[in-house]
Order: C-alpha cells, then structure tokens, then sequence
C-alpha cells in the first residue's frame, strides 16, 4: 500500500508489515530499504501512481540488511543496474539475510497472535527467501550520502552491527529504519521502542544509540515497523529509551 507524502516527496510504501520509502529528488529517485521479494511488484505499482518510471531510480539506500529490508534489492540491482548502498560492518550480513544474530530466538514470541500473522505474512511475500546481495557499495557511519535526497547518515547500529538511520534536513524527517519502531512484530505494542531481542542483534547498543537519535533535528519519524511519528526524533528516542525492548 502506498502512503503518498508522508513528508513533501516522500512515500512510504507498506509491504507485509514492512515499510519502505520513495525519496523524489526533481527526477531522480532513491529508495530506502527494500522491502520483501513480493515488494517488486508493490514497487512497480507506486511508481506508476506517482508517474515515475524505474528508469528514474538511480540508487537503493538500506539502512540495514535483515531479509525483511532487502527483499528486492538484488532484483533491483541486477535487472536495472541501481547500486545498493549499505554500511560496511552489514556486509557479512547481506550475504546471509536470513542469520539475524540476535539476542534471543523467536519461538517463545509465537504466543502473541500479532508475531503469527507477521510470519504468516512474511511467508506468503517470500520474505524468509530474500535474496543475497552480491555487490554492494558502502558508506561510513556518518557524513551525506550522494544520492538523490542526499540524506545523512546517522550512525545507530545495535539492531545489527551496521544499522544506520538517515536524517533529510530539508525534509525535516528521520527515516530511524528499525533503530525505533512503533509497532513490535513480535508483541504487537505500539509507541516508539526497540524492536523485540529476538530481532537485535546488541539491545545495550541499540539503546545506546538512541542518543544519536535523540540529537537529531527532524519532526517526522519513519520506521520500519509502524505508522508514521510525528513528534520529533528527540521525543521518539525517549520513549524508546522508556519503552525498551521486550
């Protein structure tokens, strides 16, 4: 489902519980996390309901690699020639989407009914069958990506140990990708928090990163997991910081 202007020329697109965004930058575009393999079609989809065409995507920006966040990216990549950004220390990782490396296994969380339809969910998009990437270009925990939107790169790894969230200061609006989610798949509990251990990779280091979160100018709050907050990143990040991981 597409979410036109969550922010002026920017779009979320909800893909089997999974948020994913289509920065507009005049004519180009970049997209931010990849969704499921089922996102394809989704992607061709909101393109053709905000006249674009996939020609105008010039770069896909990750902000982590679990296999729900890359889904199509090596599709992308592949049949389209657009380069995959992701920071270096998720590389390891993208190559096995599917090793999480978390803290804890998510058997016990298939007691909540909300974890059930998510994996249900997650089977029917392939999401558990995303594929590896085989080429990536890296950046550093800091500093402007040259891409359309020319986002910031916020260092906020802990969720794995090369998640970054990207701040558009012109946009006013922090994509936090699962660094804060509002929705925990594994719970179902709302608000701003850290995603369930079973999905983290170091939850004392995802908490400590909600402090370069909290230092972040930007009113509007993406996530990867949830709808839209619209409080502030500062204000995001203490909640979370309240909130904890389940």
């Amino acid at each position: 489902m597409l979410r036109r202007d969550v922010v002026e020329g920017v779009h979320r697109v909800e893909d089997s519980y999974v948020n994913w965004f289509i920065v507009e930058d005049g004519d180009a575009l970049t997209i931010v996390d990849a969704g499921t393999p089922a996102g394809w079609g989704l992607l061709d989809d909101a393109l053709g309901r905000l006249g674009r065409k996939l020609s105008q995507v010039e770069a896909l920006v990750l902000t982590h690699a679990h296999y729900d966040h890359v889904g199509f990216a090596e599709r992308l990549r592949r049949a389209c020639g657009v380069p995959v950004w992701l920071h270096e220390k998720d590389v390891p990782l993208s190559k096995h989407p599917q090793l999480f490396g978390t803290e804890d296994l998510p058997l016990k969380y298939f007691k909540n009914l909300p974890f059930v339809k998510v994996a249900a969910s997650f089977a029917r998009s392939r999401a558990f069958f995303a594929r590896p990437l085989k080429q990536v270009l890296t950046y550093p925990g800091e500093g402007e990506l040259d891409v359309p939107g020319r986002p910031r790169v916020i260092h906020t790894h802990g969720h794995t140990k090369g998640h970054c969230s990207l701040h558009f200061p012109d946009r006013d609006l922090l994509i936090a990708g699962d660094a804060i989610v509002t929705w925990d798949p594994y719970t179902g509990r709302t608000g701003p928090r850290l995603v369930a251990k079973a999905a983290t990779n170091d939850s004392a280091q995802a908490l400590a990163a909600l402090d370069a979160i909290e230092a972040v100018d930007a009113g509007t709050v993406e996530v990867g997991h949830g709808e839209v907050f619209r409080g502030g990143a500062a204000q995001a990040a203490r909640l979370a910081r309240e909130a904890g991981s389940a």
